[in-house]
């Protein structure tokens, strides 16, 4: 496995794994086929392991910390808080307050059976709160070493530059794809002005960009993507033709749709370490060959173009899954 840096002292993995699905939003979970999946990415080589508090809640980081406990793997692990919700709603609300950013750290360090957390993501900005207040209480967590390092996820660049005047951010995670290039216009060109690292998430459009949807599609109790808006009606009908685009041109480079999307971010730059998420092995060995796949200028830009060829219709999340976006 190819390695990258995010930041000067924070080396990983060229690829990550997202373990969300582990727990929810993509259909039922099993704990024993996830946990073969974590032992396969890191025999792959993978190293950097991307969960949060609210998955699950919180069953995301305890299977986590068991497979770390089971195994003593050596990986850096991101995690996040902010993001407050029951048990089986999707319905949340936010807390950046120092106070609930320490306790949801504690916390987290329990679930997970580690010492130090290696990157602390703030998950959403909470809505009438300074960015500085923040900050300020998560810099106090990392002198007294419960923390490494910082990162921001779904930020505008003018909070991001605030943030990191109060303590160096790390990376920025942010959703980020073949069909979703928002962050082109203003925040992967502040982090990079800024030396920080920039970690994308969904790199696969949550599966889209695989082909997986070009028939009628039937979701399983409990996957969330059958509430999004890129994933119904007529959306789903006109966004069928960039998953087509996809495989054509994966096809043409002889590679998997999943690789060529994964690819394509990979050559958007070396500060850029994608996170695509699966709880299956064979996806996690696809996911991973993505790092082999060699695209020149020309093949960068002749996916771009096919993509621009077919604008994306629905919005990434609902109103709810919204808040916090971009704040």
């Amino acid at each position: 496995m190819k390695r990258r840096t995010l930041n000067p002292d924070f080396d990983v993995s060229a690829i990550g794994l997202g373990c969300m699905g582990m727990s929810e939003f993509y259909g039922p979970r099993d704990d024993e086929i996830s946990l073969r999946v974590l032992a396969e990415a890191v025999d792959l080589g993978i190293d950097f392991f991307d969960t949060s508090d609210t998955y699950g809640p919180h069953h995301n980081e305890e299977l986590l910390g068991r497979f770390l406990a089971m195994t003593g793997a050596q990986v850096k692990v991101a995690t996040k808080f902010g993001i407050v919700r029951a048990a089986g709603e999707y319905k949340r609300s936010i807390d950046n307050s120092p106070a609930y950013a320490r306790k949801a750290c504690e916390s987290s360090l329990k679930r997970l059976g580690v010492e130090r957390i290696d990157l602390y993501y703030v998950h959403r900005v909470e809505n009438g709160r300074e960015i500085e207040e923040t900050m300020a209480g998560l810099a106090d967590l990392v002198v007294e070493g419960k923390i490494d390092r910082v990162g921001l996820c779904e930020v505008s660049a003018a909070t991001l530059r605030r943030a990191h005047a109060i303590h160096p951010v790390t990376a920025v995670q942010t959703e980020y794809s073949l069909w979703t290039r928002d962050v082109e216009a203003q925040i992967l060109p502040t982090c990079r002005e800024l030396g920080i690292g920039f970690v994308p998430y969904s790199p696969l459009g949550r599966g889209f960009l695989t082909g997986t949807f070009q028939q009628d599609t039937l979701f399983a109790d409990g996957d969330f993507r059958a509430s999004l808006p890129r994933f119904q009606g007529a959306a789903l009908d006109a966004n069928r033709r960039i998953a087509d685009a996809v495989a054509r041109l994966a096809q043409e480079k002889g590679c998997t749709p999943a690789q060529l999307s994964i690819a394509w971010l990979l050559a958007k730059g070396e500060d850029i370490v994608p996170i695509p998420g699966t709880k299956r092995i064979k996806y996690v060995r696809d996911n991973a060959g993505a790092t082999d796949v060699q695209l020149t200028i020309s093949d960068v830009l002749d996916l771009e173009r096919a993509m621009e060829a077919f604008p994306v219709a629905g919005e990434r999340y609902t109103e709810e899954g919204m808040k916090g976006v971009a704040a």
